[in-house]
């Protein structure tokens, strides 16, 4: 296709997908399966196992086998380069690719409890600091608004305005008035 850049080997695409740790499935699942369809190794995630080879299977059955297979094979050895150690453990035990990314899905879907409480406790320690700008801040604050809000943790605009108008240090008074004073939300 004329435009599209597409690498010329397996390796010049890994590395936009961080180790998936814990702390970034969501994140590790978006972009392995985004590779792996750009890689066109994706058929296994997308398609049931066909049946088994037989002695009566036709060669349109041997071929669809063989995509299969290979498709889950490439699609296997690819994800578990982008899993940590410390989570492989958990994941060595499956052979085909749907049960890895179930298996991976059920371990970290209850870790979405965890990440909320973690990104409350990120939001309210954050105070506006000499080496970023209230800009950075504001957008850091609502950053993690976002994140809580893909998590079913929803806060309203009104509440967020003026929790960041308390987390600004008291040399922000005369801003603080000013926007309270204000008619317009």
């Amino acid at each position: 296709m004329t435009g599209v850049i597409q690498p010329t080997n397996f390796s010049d695409i890994r590395y936009d997908i961080p180790e998936l740790k814990g702390d970034n499935y969501k994140v590790w699942k978006e972009r392995v399966l985004l590779h792996l369809g750009w890689m066109n190794i994706d058929y296994s995630i997308r398609k049931d196992e066909p049946p088994a080879l037989t002695d009566t299977s036709t060669a349109t059955d041997i071929a669809l086998y063989e995509r299969w297979e290979r498709s889950n094979r490439l699609s296997m050895m690819f994800i578990k380069t982008k899993i940590s150690a410390s989570i492989h453990g958990s994941v060595d035990q499956h052979e085909k690719v749907k049960d890895l990314l179930k298996a991976i899905d059920d371990q970290f879907v209850t870790s979405d409890k965890a990440l909320a409480s973690t990104l409350i406790m990120k939001l309210s320690s954050l105070r506006l600091t000499d080496v970023r700008g209230v800009r950075e801040h504001i957008m850091q604050m609502r950053d993690i608004v976002a994140q809580l809000k893909n998590l079913e943790v929803e806060m309203s605009d009104s509440f967020l305005v003026h929790y960041i108008l308390n987390t600004l240090p008291h040399q922000y008074g005369p801003f603080k008035i000013s926007y309270n004073t204000h008619k317009d939300k």
